[in-house]
This record gives C-alpha cells, sequence and structure tokens, in this order.
C-alpha cells in the first residue's frame, strides 16, 4: 500500500510521463527527510526535481537512480552558490511579447483527450512541416473541430455534467448531452445537446455537432441565458424532439466557463505560448512575489491612436510629461489602432507619403523623452484600418516600410500581430483590437437580448470568455487563416484580454479573467486603461 507521503512524489513525476521504482521512490523519501520538508510542501519541492529531471537528456520513462541523483547534486550545488537573501525579482527578464504566427499549434486529441503538438505528420502541412496562410479544407475542418472538442471536454468536466465517484442522490439530478444522431426516431422526447449555431443550406437555424445537425424552433423560448448567441457560437441548447425533425427550444445557454487555475492545474504541463510551461505551485509563488515586490508597477493600454488627428501628438505628450512629473514610468505602454481616422486608400501615395510622416513625428515625440526611450516597452497593435500585409485575422504588424525611423530612434519598440500576447512572470495578457461589439450584436440569431448598454457590455464579455475564442463567429462573417485559429483561443482562460474596441470603455473581472477596453484616446479626455500585474485589474485614466 502507497504511503501517504510517497502518493504527491508518484503523482508529480506521472504528470510528467515518468514511473518511479522502489530504489528511486527512497531515495526521493531521503532527500525530503533531510531537509524537514513538510507534508504540504512535497508536491511543491518534488515538482523542481521532476521537471529538471524531465529536461535531461538520458532520462527515461521509468526514473533512473542515477539520473536522479545527478539532479539532485546540481540543484545542491546551485543552492550552496546562491546562499543569503533571494534576489528581487527582474521585470524584464519576465517579459515576453508573443506574436500570434510565433505560437506553437496545440490540436485536441479526442482518442487521447489531450493536447497533442502538431508536426509535418498531419494533413494540413507543407512538406517542410511549417503552417501556412493558405490552409487547406482539412485545416478549416480541424480548426472548428477543435473549437468543439475543447468547449466540450469542459463542459463534461463541469460539476452539473460529470457525476462523482461516491454513489449519491446528486447522481440523479446531473444532465446528460446527447448527439444529433440520438435525435433519430424519438419524437416527443427531451434532448439537451452541444452544437454550433448556424443556418443550412435553406436559411433555417440549426445546431450542428460533429454527428449532424437540427433545425431548432425559438417560438416556444420565454427568455435565453445571459450572453450573446450569434452564427458561429456554441451553445447548450434543451428542448423537445418533434415529428417534423425540429427542436423546440425550452432553454439555451453558453456552455460553463472554466477558471485558469483549473485548466492550468490539468495541462500545466503544455506550452501553449512556447515560453516555457510552468507548474500551478510556480505560478502561486510568482504571483505573489509580484504581487509583494512591484505593485507600483503599469502596463498602459490606449486604443484607437489617430495620428491624423491634430489633438493625439499633444494628448501623447501631455501623457508623457504626466508621467515624468510623478516619476512614474510604465513598464510597457501598448499603442492599438486604428492609427488612422479613415484607413488609407488603396493606390492613394498622398495618403501613404502623409501616414509615413505621421509616425516619423511619433518617433520624435517618444525619442524626445530619454528615459521613457530607455525603460519604456512601446508596443503597436494594428487595427482594422490599418496597413497591414492581410487584412484576414490574426493580423500580421504594421508593414515595415513605415516603420524604419521608429525602430532607428525607440530602442524598445515592438511592432505585434493583431492579436498578440505579453507573457508577464506567470501572467498571460491577450491584447485584441476589434469592433466586437459591433460584430457581435449584427450577427444574433435566434433570440436577441432586451439589455441595457452595462448588460451589453458584461454579455459580450462572458460571451468571448465561455467561448473560450476571441472570435466566436463563422468564417463567413469574420474570415480567419484556419492554420492560425488557435491564435485566437482563450484557453485556458488569461489573466487579462483588453478587447479594445470603439464602443465604450468598461473593465470587470469574469470567472478570474480582468477583461477591459481602454476605449478611444482621441477626445478631451485623452482616456487610456492601466493595468496593473501585481493586483490583476486595470484603472481608468
Amino acid at each position: 500500500m502507497v504511503a501517504p507521503r510517497q502518493r504527491p512524489i508518484i503523482k508529480v513525476f506521472r504528470k510528467y510521463g515518468h514511473s518511479l521504482g522502489p530504489e528511486a521512490l527512497e531515495f526521493l523519501e531521503e532527500i525530503l527527510d533531510r531537509h524537514e520538508v513538510a507534508d504540504e510542501d512535497v508536491e511543491f519541492s518534488i515538482e523542481w526535481i521532476a521537471k529538471e529531471y524531465n529536461k535531461q537528456d538520458d532520462a527515461q520513462m521509468k526514473v533512473s537512480l542515477d539520473v536522479l541523483k545527478r539532479v539532485y547534486n546540481t540543484f545542491q550545488g546551485s543552492v550552496d552558490q546562491s546562499e543569503g537573501a533571494p534576489d528581487m525579482l527582474d521585470p524584464e527578464s519576465q517579459l515576453h511579447f508573443i506574436d500570434a504566427f510565433d505560437m506553437p499549434l496545440w490540436h485536441w486529441s479526442h482518442e487521447r483527450s489531450a493536447f497533442e503538438r502538431q508536426d509535418h505528420t498531419f494533413p494540413w502541412r507543407r512538406a517542410s512541416g511549417s503552417l501556412t496562410i493558405a490552409g487547406t479544407a482539412d485545416s478549416r475542418v480541424m480548426a472548428m473541430r477543435n473549437r468543439l472538442n475543447i468547449i466540450r471536454q469542459t463542459v463534461l468536466r463541469n460539476d452539473h455534467f460529470s457525476p462523482s465517484t461516491l454513489p449519491s442522490r446528486d447522481r440523479e439530478n446531473l444532465l446528460t448531452l446527447r448527439s444529433t444522431k440520438q435525435l433519430l426516431g424519438r419524437a416527443g422526447e427531451r434532448f439537451l445537446l452541444f452544437g454550433m449555431l448556424c443556418h443550412n443550406k435553406e436559411g433555417k437555424l440549426c445546431l450542428e455537432d460533429q454527428d449532424g445537425s437540427v433545425e431548432l424552433d425559438f417560438s416556444q423560448l420565454d427568455q435565453p441565458s445571459e450572453g450573446l448567441f450569434t452564427e458561429g457560437c456554441f451553445a447548450l441548447v434543451e428542448g423537445e424532439y418533434t415529428e417534423d425533425a425540429i427542436l423546440v427550444v425550452i432553454a439555451v445557454g453558453h456552455p460553463p466557463c472554466e477558471s485558469r487555475e483549473t485548466a492550468r492545474s490539468i495541462y500545466g504541463h503544455v506550452d501553449f505560448l512556447g515560453q516555457g510551461a510552468t507548474t500551478l505551485l510556480e505560478d502561486t509563488h510568482l504571483a505573489a512575489r509580484v504581487r509583494l515586490e512591484l505593485p507600483d508597477l503599469r502596463f498602459f493600454v490606449l486604443s484607437d491612436v489617430w495620428l491624423d488627428h491634430p489633438e493625439t501628438l499633444r494628448g501623447l505628450r501631455k501623457m508623457f510629461d504626466h508621467c515624468m512629473e510623478n516619476s512614474f514610468i510604465p513598464k510597457v505602454i501598448v499603442l492599438c489602432g486604428n492609427f488612422s481616422s479613415r484607413g488609407i486608400s488603396q493606390g492613394n501615395s498622398r495618403e501613404v507619403r502623409r501616414f509615413q510622416d505621421q509616425l516619423d513625428s511619433l518617433a520624435d515625440l517618444i525619442a524626445a523623452y530619454p528615459l521613457i526611450t530607455r525603460t519604456t516597452h512601446i508596443v503597436f497593435v494594428p487595427g482594422p484600418l490599418d496597413v497591414t500585409v492581410n487584412s484576414v485575422l490574426p493580423r500580421r504588424p504594421l508593414m515595415s516600410s513605415f516603420v524604419s525611423r521608429l525602430k532607428s530612434r525607440v530602442p524598445k519598440v515592438h511592432f505585434a500581430t493583431n492579436p498578440c500576447r505579453i507573457k508577464f512572470f506567470e501572467q498571460e495578457i491577450v491584447i485584441f483590437r476589434e469592433d466586437m461589439m459591433a460584430k457581435m450584436l449584427r450577427n444574433l440569431v435566434g433570440v436577441k437580448p432586451d439589455a441595457k448598454n452595462d448588460d451589453l457590455k458584461r454579455y459580450l464579455v462572458q460571451s468571448i470568455l465561455d467561448q473560450s475564442h476571441l472570435v466566436p463567429l463563422t468564417t463567413s462573417i469574420q474570415p480567419i487563416l484556419s492554420d492560425f485559429d488557435h491564435t485566437l483561443r482563450l484557453y485556458p482562460l488569461p489573466s487579462a484580454v483588453v478587447l479594445a474596441d470603439k464602443y465604450d470603455r468598461y473593465q470587470m473581472t469574469y470567472e478570474g479573467c480582468h477583461v477591459f477596453n481602454p476605449g478611444s484616446f482621441v477626445g478631451s479626455s485623452f482616456a487610456f486603461s492601466a493595468y496593473a500585474p501585481a493586483r490583476r485589474e486595470s484603472e481608468e485614466w
């Protein structure tokens, strides 16, 4: 029988795909006893050893005692050299800007119920193994299938759908998901289905899953659950199946959202961003240190920085002056488009030249503040009207021909994709510039909420996070590069999401994820938002 102290040791190594023999297990117990590690700290301590063992070139599935001893001796040497007070956190070394086209593709394997990293063996890759902007029919199907399966596995793990291992009365009240193929020949019965809302060839609203589709009738639905239901979003639909092969809907709702902590506790070993995976215990430790050591660090986020507007540069100068006067220098300033109020007409050389001059003027303005230039990272995220290589999501950065002066005068400038991500210690911050409120409201299907302005903001945030995707719409409404659909995923849930939109500004936290819209910068107030990583909240400035 496994001793209580051995269970967390076996659990940690099993997470990395390793099994422990009696000798290796005894050696690890001796280490814990030698260093007087308390029972509640066993898992945290063993995590470091298991992670380092996994990095060894000669690591085997059954843990080798010799390799394990070498890992431990390496730790001992590093501890001896670093005696004394721990070093202060270095924000610069833990700040990473991740473009959409650099993120690895993780595909959900329904057979293994796990994420698998894609390689050249999959049919939608080129012979070289690289993803393409053209994509294929297979990749388009796989993108939607990944969306479905990722949400579905979170639904089935929810308490309302997942039975307890112990017998209880609650098992009788569990909800059971059915497939569309199970409807056949069962008219008059009630079903709970999960699938995507879409229109069929006849223009009728349907629910489609991996097995087929069924037409929906919303005439008997009094009030849907909260959220915005659009064509392309995934929904839980309960209704009665009729002899006319129609599902009369009595309830519809978004799938339940899974918190970042829950997802990370299961898939903490998966490196979704390509910057190295960390464990939930490491994340907790880093979060505590960030709160303690970096309470005043801020990220400024501005949207609709119209450089063709005469007041914009004056507003930016006012913001920079305020920072200098109060000795409050932000670590990051994110400038989201559109950088022109009207965009640049195709082939209009005069407007192209004017836009070039405006970016050059911005470069000179930033360079006029040496302290900000040396210490602050300036990030440019293109908007829907900006000039990029492609107009399909995810969008490429601003064209390099326009930004040569910015590159030469501002050393810490970053020209990011839309969307892009910032990894800061244990936090993941998603930056997305798109007018999502208007797009979602234009494409509502089935039921339309009778909601006020504040409710709409909450509905938008809830819908996007419940869908685990920045654009829960069909590709006919919002084209997406199918090979890069994963870069729009919001799973695991990020720490914060910036939904930069021309709609009214807002800020709210949903399931532990802080979402905010900084609003348009141009105007009498020069509005923007400041995100505080220590508190995981934003402030309206």
